[in-house]
């Protein structure tokens, strides 16, 4: 609109332009897509762990929930960049900058399932990667994406689910329990905190869905002489 004004200002003798007062709408921000808690522990339970690919699969679930880690990072983990004593992650994230992150008794628990009973079988061509396919190689972001698809369509998830989606849950439910910002961006490898400060906005929205679902004067005013 604003484009044909000033044309028709400029080559059709209009004096006036309407839109010279218009504000551009704001555009709202995008919000990371999170799970809640017990859609989590549903995907986490999707896996069948009495075969050596669903002990696989639990284990990367388990440890993609537990650490924060991109899609990228966890299928490309080496062998040797678990430290089970501690339970500490070295990670060789964007622009090969390496951080530590920790790993919970969970996904340690898996962890240690999946490298005692499932992954010597699928080692054929002694990988150094720590998460193999049938093959015996290091698995791929499509093949992951794949998999968490189909175990979310398992466990109930109506929401189409990327790999990514661990990852801002791992966020968002770390920042509900009261974790430190500047802790949770040194663990998901964000160069800038403005990055990691788009979760505190996701919070913030589940406040509020919270409070407009249960207090009983959250949306529709009182009833009665008080209300009017």
């Amino acid at each position: 609109m604003r484009g044909f004004y000033g044309f028709a200002a400029a080559h059709l003798g209009f004096d006036e332009d309407p839109t010279a007062d218009m504000t551009n709408p704001k555009i709202g921000l995008a919000l990371p897509k999170s799970l809640s808690e017990g859609d989590v522990e549903s995907l986490l339970g999707a896996p069948d762990t009495a075969t050596p690919l669903g002990l696989r699969d639990r284990a990367m679930l388990e440890l993609l929930y537990a650490s924060g880690l991109r899609v990228s990072e966890i299928v490309g983990l080496p062998l040797d960049a678990v430290d089970m004593a501690t339970g500490i992650l070295r990670v060789s994230g964007k622009g090969g900058k390496e951080r530590l992150v920790p790993f919970g008794r969970s996904a340690a628990r898996w962890l240690s399932r999946y490298l005692e009973s499932a992954r010597p079988g699928l080692d054929g061509k002694r990988s150094q990667k720590l998460f193999l396919s049938v093959r015996g190689a290091a698995m791929t972001r499509q093949r992951f994406w794949q998999l968490i698809e189909g175990y979310g369509r398992a466990a109930g998830i109506r929401t189409r689910l990327a790999p990514h989606a661990l990852r801002h849950s791992f966020a968002t439910h770390l920042l509900e329990h009261g974790a430190d910002l500047r802790a949770l961006q040194m663990m998901l490898g964000h160069s800038d905190i403005a990055t990691t400060q788009i979760y505190t906005h996701v919070s913030r929205s589940r406040l509020r869905r919270v409070y407009d679902e249960f207090h009983p004067r959250a949306g529709k005013p009182a009833r009665g002489k008080a209300g009017r």
